[in-house]
């Protein structure tokens, strides 16, 4: 059995001890693990051999194990660092608690996909506390989505999986340059359809997508395929969220349409822009939208302009599979 093979439970790795298989994907595998030198539970991710035989899928590996070791915050999945290894991998901390995609997929049978207000707007808080920290530091994660936000039982968060995200530290031309476009299409900015690079306004976006979301029980744009989904956000508004829940007031309506502004030049600026309004929304005015009036006028036609914008988004794609066919066939 090679390294890469699947590890049993109590197979060493250094000071490690793998003590069960938690998630498989097509680049790395990640187990739970305990660290021998003081018991502490660890989540150990290692790479599948085809993510080391070609440079760039393992430049993205690295690059995300650099981001994570330099950023400490409490609503952040730390990475740890510092030691000599016989092998790459990656030591993370051992996050208690349940995604948030379980937790939206387990409401839709007790409310139809809705979490309560007070308990949406406590989860999206943590997750603007951790982005407003993360961007501080010069990251943009641009793959924000439910399966990236770790909830504990007191809804506590952790923001998890780094892998495309963005570093103003590092300026080499890697895979984290290449798919800066890419994203997660229910969730994916406007600007990143357009195949541009995004900044924190970026996730701002993406949150907003999620915390309608968590209100409604539905997605603001969506389509028969994942292109669809992408080009619903360029074209159409979406149902108004006190359309979808009437108990939706007003002004957390407008802190919803504040975040999802098409134009990132008329979104929340900043993530404490955006948590500023959500802990206060007594004092957010309301603005008449053409969004609210018009959302109802719906355009199913791809323009020219919007099929560029997605042959610009889907080249990173072609790029990376010219890329891994020429690495195997060598």
């Amino acid at each position: 059995m090679s390294f890469y093979d699947v590890l049993e439970p109590g197979s060493k790795i250094d000071s490690y001890r793998i003590d069960s298989q938690v998630a498989r994907s097509g680049m790395a595998t990640i187990y739970r693990a305990t660290d021998l030198r003081d018991n502490r539970t660890v989540a150990l991710k290692i790479p599948h051999p085809d993510m080391e035989a070609d440079p760039i899928l393992f430049d993205r590996f690295k690059r995300e194990a650099a981001i994570g070791e330099r950023l400490h915050h409490p609503n952040v999945m730390r990475v740890f660092g510092g030691e000599d290894r016989s092998r790459i991998y990656m030591v993370m901390e051992w996050c208690q608690g349940r995604l948030l995609r379980r937790i939206l997929d387990e409401s839709r049978n007790v409310d139809e996909g809705r979490l309560p207000q007070e308990r949406a707007i406590r989860i999206a808080a943590g997750v603007l506390q951790a982005l407003d920290y993360i961007h501080s530091n010069g990251v943009v994660h641009r793959d924000l989505k439910p399966e990236n936000i770790m909830v504990d039982d007191n809804d506590n968060i952790k923001l998890i999986d780094f892998g495309i995200a963005g570093d103003s530290a590092s300026r080499r031309l890697t895979y984290a340059n290449f798919t800066a476009t890419l994203g997660t299409p229910d969730y994916i900015s406007p600007e990143q359809v357009k195949g541009k690079r995004g900044d924190g306004r970026t996730d701002i976006y993406s949150l907003g997508v999620i915390l309608y979301e968590m209100l409604s029980g539905k997605l603001p744009f969506s389509g028969p395929t994942p292109l669809a989904a992408m080009n619903d956000r360029l074209l159409n508004h979406p149902v108004p969220p006190r359309v979808a829940d009437p108990s939706i007031s007003p002004q957390l309506q407008e802190i919803i349409y504040r975040a999802l502004e098409r134009d990132p030049q008329n979104r929340y600026a900043h993530a404490s822009d955006f948590l500023r309004d959500l802990q206060n929304p007594a004092q957010v005015g309301v603005e008449d939208r053409p969004e609210i009036r018009d959302w109802q006028k719906r355009k199913a036609h791809l323009p020219r302009k919007i099929l560029y914008y997605t042959g610009l988004a889907l080249i990173p794609v072609v790029i990376l599979l010219l890329m891994v066919l020429i690495a195997r066939s060598r």
